[in-house]
């Protein structure tokens, strides 16, 4: 399949589109103030120990400390001494210097998550230093294939060698000499890592993990890639630099986009970045999507619309969740939606057709990066399926809350507002000796004050005996009221 990569840069962030025949499949963005710092490695300093929490404080250089749990120090699996490990205080000790990697990013008010088994990620092999052994993705399921490429592996690994690795998905069709050549990658950063930790003084960073656009390079441009589109000469010479030094094969395919129109735009992937963000989806029969995404799970409807162009109705349907199944796996990737999903295919009838429709989402769905596994229909005829969570969804990257409705998608009416005020208006009265009332609301209830509900504001006003003057506020959402006593 031909595909391309689009890399568009600009100071504030980089944006990654995967284009296949033509049409945008992924969308990854990474911007400059929220990167996080998820694979780096330190050099730390112990700065409090926790016998109680069996937990350690370390000094990474971030304005917080980071966390350290005795389960994380490599070679220890708990610190309660009761099965033949030490505890964290045996471990270390306050000023002591070690090389931590960071395991989960600073949330709120809680530091980083460190770990002192250091992993890192090559094209092809994830290398381990501490560890002997070599490892096989659990993706690669054929036992006979496992134990071929675990068998080329250990041909190729240096008898020096100290650590071990596990293979990666696309270790599987690799030739011996792409393997070769990411040990050596491997090997060499790790040699430059250590180098750097031998005279330093904590806290000090020793290796950060790669930018978007590398990790593009080196994780998701494959064989059918037919080039990677730059659209920043400095990245691009940047980019290339990287290739050349650390996988030369995919060098060539860098190609720096020197064209007037924005690359996003002229490739329609800004368009698709709007659609990615709308709730409903319109599939070309003529038939919909609603896709809600929740913080327990997203929820995936499938409509018919107005699409009545087959023979009869349950044909129909069987085309529009024929339709509904490529576009969903589609959507799930560029939406990068993870945890559990539920989809709501059309019932179908016939046992063929469920079959049928639930083959073209597995199909489509094997072209994802990310782990997905598919239950089947259940009883309820609904999808249940999960798609590991590796990043933000696009929505939570570019968007926040409504500040009107709160996330709920929905307002409470002007007349269910106008409601509201009079009763809160009538808890005043009781409650204040005003000598009148002033009510600052949205134009559109106080509209409905003077037109439809002049009535009902003129009987409050009588039975509390105190005038209510109407003032609207342009600035006001329709929920929001004020009630000032004059």
């Amino acid at each position: 399949m031909n595909e391309e990569f689009l890399i568009n840069f600009t100071p504030q962030e980089t944006r990654v589109a995967l284009l296949q025949q033509g049409i945008v499949q992924e969308l990854h963005i990474e911007r400059t103030n929220g990167r996080g710092i998820v694979g780096n490695i330190y050099l730390g300093r112990v700065v409090r120990v926790l016998p109680g929490m069996q937990s350690a404080f370390i000094d990474i250089g971030l304005e917080r400390t980071a966390f350290l749990h005795v389960g994380d120090i490599w070679g220890q699996k708990s610190g309660n001494g009761h099965d033949g490990t030490r505890p964290i205080e045996r471990i270390l000790s306050e000023g002591q210097q070690l090389m931590v990697q960071v395991l989960k990013d600073p949330l709120g008010t809680k530091g980083a998550r460190l770990s002192t088994q250091v992993s890192i990620a090559g094209r092809l092999l994830v290398y381990l230093p501490q560890e002997k052994h070599i490892g096989i993705s659990q993706r690669i399921e054929d036992d006979a294939a496992r134990e071929q490429l675990r068998a080329r592996i250990h041909a190729l690994v240096p008898t020096d060698e100290e650590g071990g690795y596990i293979a990666r998905t696309m270790a599987e069709s690799a030739s011996d000499a792409e393997l070769a050549s990411d040990i050596a990658y491997l090997r060499r950063l790790w040699s430059e890592i250590r180098y750097r930790g031998e005279d330093a003084l904590a806290p000090v960073m020793l290796h950060h993990d790669l930018t978007l656009a590398q990790r593009v390079l080196r994780d998701l441009v494959t064989r059918d890639t037919s080039r990677v589109l730059v659209d920043s000469r400095e990245n691009f010479q940047k980019l290339s630099s990287f290739a050349q030094e650390y996988m030369p094969p995919l060098a060539p395919l860098l190609v720096h986009y020197t064209g007037e129109r924005p690359l996003f735009e002229l490739n329609g992937v800004e368009d698709e970045i709007d659609k990615a963000l709308a709730r409903r989806v319109d599939l070309k029969s003529g038939g919909y999507l609603i896709m809600d995404q929740t913080e327990a799970m997203t929820t995936i409807d499938v409509n018919t619309g107005g699409f009545v162009g087959v023979r009869n109705f349950d044909d129909t349907i069987f085309k529009t969740n024929l339709e509904a199944a490529q576009t969903i796996a589609r959507q799930l990737r560029l939406r990068n939606l993870g945890g559990i999903i539920i989809v709501d295919f059309i019932d179908m009838e016939s046992a063929e057709h469920r079959n049928a429709v639930l083959a073209e989402f597995n199909k489509a769905l094997a072209r994802d990066h990310t782990r997905v596994t598919v239950n089947g229909f259940t009883q309820l005829g609904l999808v249940e399926m999960t798609r590991k969570r590796t990043r933000e969804s696009l929505a939570h990257v570019l968007c926040e809350p409504c500040p009107t409705c709160g996330g709920r998608g929905e307002i409470r009416t002007a007349r269910t507002m106008a409601y509201e005020i009079l009763r809160e208006l009538l808890r005043e009265a009781r409650q204040f000796d005003a000598r009148e009332f002033r009510l600052l609301a949205a134009p559109e209830v106080i509209d409905l004050f003077l037109d439809e509900e002049s009535q009902g504001m003129a009987m409050l006003s009588d039975f509390i005996g105190k005038p209510v003057s109407l003032h609207a506020e342009p600035g006001y959402t329709q929920e929001q009221f004020d009630i000032v006593l004059l």
